[in-house]
């Protein structure tokens, strides 16, 4: 691959990010403006800012990679991406919106009136977030390495830099733009260097793939029907919890503003994952030799190259380059913002120059254990995060929504249950062998975590009936009824 091709294009969409973010620099001037963009954003502009921060490494590289690794197992992850947001649809993005908090930590204290609980749920939305960058900045590192040579922790490095610049200048409202640009940008990285490659495998003189690859294209490993549910249920509910997700409902004039925006992006994530599906497919057929160097989530950066040759090679590559950059920018962007309106509020008095600092605090930490640690599978490592948000603040959420029973200390016992079993779930998994009895039910947690945090939730909840919040007819009442037509809820 031609490294000038690379470094043009991840210059390009450095410039383009900068110059975005500037545009909403010269309109964020407000708290309001950087925690949740005064609550102004269109349900168009909104879901697809949110398909740009949630279509991550995992889902720009990492589908493709496991198509190659797994065959049509990886399928499960963009239907379970996808379908998650049919559940937000459901049961949480017009309550939540309702609620008129600007972070998950003000909904717990708002609907349980409780400091401690509000103190666990942000550790808890800080430790997630944290934990979902890093894989972005794993995906950066690959990107930089396979494409320009430079060193990997170049790639990490630079979007870092690039977010915290972004964020700490023009917040929530700079970071919409940027974010629905790049949504854009990744989808027609992916389709049009798609659509190319298919034409050509279509015309004469066309490559032809060994026999024996042809053979793994429609194969699988056969997971365990253990395992599948599993995933799915990490996917689904894991959607829920996710900070940097539901941080942008918060933006949206009113609930119903929030159900159009959800239904929007069920259609603009249903479109996306057409593409890595069939780069994962392609892989299969001709850089079958990927999977055995343990580089299968490079797929998408080098098919182009290998199928197309030439110069149309070169520019499709370097599209798909500045589309997989972008992911790593819009995703981390967004766990940014989420984390520096908790940690800004939480620990530094909220106000513009609290989040500014928290914001640098949010990427740098990350950007160390980034630096110190190898890169898995970027699916699969995004599929554990999925998991432990599961087993945390998606219990809250749905409980604190649809059930009046819940206690702040039935609240806080299921998310440290939760954070217990699934985070040792996933360091003992780590360190065991497939063969190793019990390794399916560590590696894969959440089909036994999840119900596991929900039933202490309950359990310790009907245990304390005296701790229910005095005022949770009326925060009930303010969730489930709709707004008037038109009503805009007025920033704190």
């Amino acid at each position: 691959m031609n490294a000038g091709a690379g470094f043009a294009a991840l210059a390009a969409v450095a410039v383009a990010t900068a110059l975005i973010g500037f545009y909403g620099l010269r309109i964020s001037r407000t708290t309001s403006d950087f925690y949740v963009a005064s609550r102004t954003v269109k349900p168009w502009l909104n879901a697809s800012a949110i398909g740009g921060e949630y279509l991550s490494a995992a889902s720009f590289l990492g589908i493709a990679g496991l198509i190659m690794v797994t065959g049509l197992d990886a399928l499960w992850f963009p239907i379970g991406y996808t379908a998650g947001y049919l559940m937000l649809l459901l049961f949480v993005a017009a309550p939540l919106r309702r609620c008129g908090a600007y972070t998950i930590p003000d909904f717990a204290q708002a609907r349980l009136d409780s400091k401690p609980a509000r103190s666990v749920t942000s550790v808890l939305v800080v430790v997630v977030g944290w934990f979902y960058i890093v894989p972005q900045l794993h995906g950066a590192s690959l990107t930089i390495r396979t494409t320009t040579g430079l060193p990997a922790w170049v790639g990490a490095a630079a979007v870092v830099v690039i977010v915290v610049a972004t964020v700490a200048t023009g917040g929530m409202r700079s970071i919409t733009f940027v974010q629905a640009f790049q949504y854009w940008l990744k989808l027609t990285a992916l389709a049009v260097p798609a659509v190319f490659l298919l034409l050509q495998l279509a015309g004469p003189g066309a490559p032809v793939p060994a026999a024996e690859a042809t053979a793994l294209v429609w194969g699988n490993t056969g997971a365990s029907p253990y395992r599948t549910l599993s995933l799915l249920a990490a996917l689904l509910f894991g959607t829920l919890g996710l900070p940097h997700v539901l941080v942008r409902f918060y933006t949206n004039p009113d609930g119903a503003a929030a159900r159009r925006t959800t239904q929007m992006v069920l259609g603009l994530l249903g479109l996306f994952y057409l593409f890595p599906t069939i780069f994962g497919l392609l892989g299969r057929l001709f850089l079958p030799e990927l999977v055995a160097q343990g580089a299968a989530d490079a797929t998408v950066l080098l098919l182009p190259g290998r199928l197309m040759g030439g110069a149309g090679g070169q520019l499709l590559s370097a599209l798909v380059i500045a589309g997989a950059f972008a992911a790593f920018l819009s995703t981390t962007s967004g766990l940014v913002v989420s984390l520096a309106g908790v940690i800004s509020q939480d620990l530094l008095g909220g106000g513009v120059r609290g989040f500014r600092l928290a914001a640098a605090v949010s990427a740098v930490v990350p950007l160390a254990v980034a630096l110190g640690t190898d890169s898995l599978a970027l699916a699969g490592s995004v599929g554990l995060v999925f998991a432990f948000t599961a087993s945390t603040v998606c219990p809250l959420l749905l409980l604190g929504i649809w059930w009046r029973g819940l206690t702040d200390a039935g609240a806080i016992a299921g998310m440290l249950a939760g954070a217990v079993m699934c985070g040792g779930a996933i360091v003992l998994g780590g360190r065991m062998h497939a063969a190793d009895p019990g390794y399916e039910l560590l590696a894969q947690p959440a089909a036994w975590t999840v119900p596991a945090a929900f039933a202490v939730m309950v359990l310790v909840s009907l245990a304390t009936p005296g701790r229910r919040n005095a005022g949770v007819a009326r925060f009930m009442t303010r969730l489930h009824v709709p707004e008037r037509p038109l009503a805009v809820d007025k920033p704190r």
